[in-house]
């Protein structure tokens, strides 16, 4: 896989933010399953990932589970930049595999910003490039065709079907396993 499958990473100052998280946080495991952040409640952390991999995920009205952002090793993970004002997740964050990852407190962030204006143009940059990104992707839904996008993310993370499984990359491309499949076969 390239080694950021979020491109927003290059502009957010990561080693800050590694620091950030390594120094101040404490590693914590998570199971295959377990939830880093869930969806209408508070999310309590900011994490940097050390080890395996997690999805952003949202319910729909009938119920259906959308996968809507990809983690893994190396990189961030946060409902971000809510968590940092106390206000609930807006998706949930679960371990794909198991999971190891330095957490600190959203909180307590949120309360050094008020004190640490580097900290705080470092959230505003940051916010800034996550918006960039995820308006990018929203894009592409619209601006390209399911094969299309399929393509882009293969070109970048020729690897991805070894890191997550085969429908929480349909639901990320927002088609269906079996279209998926079809695409693989082409």
């Amino acid at each position: 896989m390239s080694e950021n499958f979020n491109t927003y990473i290059p502009h957010i100052e990561p080693d800050y933010w590694r620091r950030l998280c390594t120094q101040l946080g404490c590693l914590r495991h998570y199971e295959r399953g377990e939830a880093f952040a869930r969806e209408g409640e508070p999310a309590r952390y900011i994490g940097y990932v050390a080890a395996g991999a997690l999805k952003y995920v949202t319910g729909s009205d009938d119920g259906e589970e959308h996968v809507i952002g990809l983690e893994y090793d190396g990189g961030f993970v946060a409902d971000f930049p809510f968590s940092l004002y106390g206000l609930d997740a807006r998706a949930s964050i679960v371990a794909t595999a198991p999971s190891e990852i330095y957490c600190v407190e959203a909180r307590r962030i949120g309360e050094m910003m008020q004190s640490d204006s580097q900290l705080k143009d470092i959230v505003m940059k940051s916010t800034e490039a996550i918006f960039a990104t995820l308006y990018d992707r929203y894009k592409s839904l619209y601006n390209c065709s399911p094969a299309r996008r399929y393509e882009m993310l293969l070109s970048t993370h020729s690897d991805i079907f070894a890191r997550f499984p085969l429908k929480d990359i349909a639901s990320y491309l927002d088609i269906s396993p079996t279209h998926l499949s079809r695409l693989r076969h082409l």
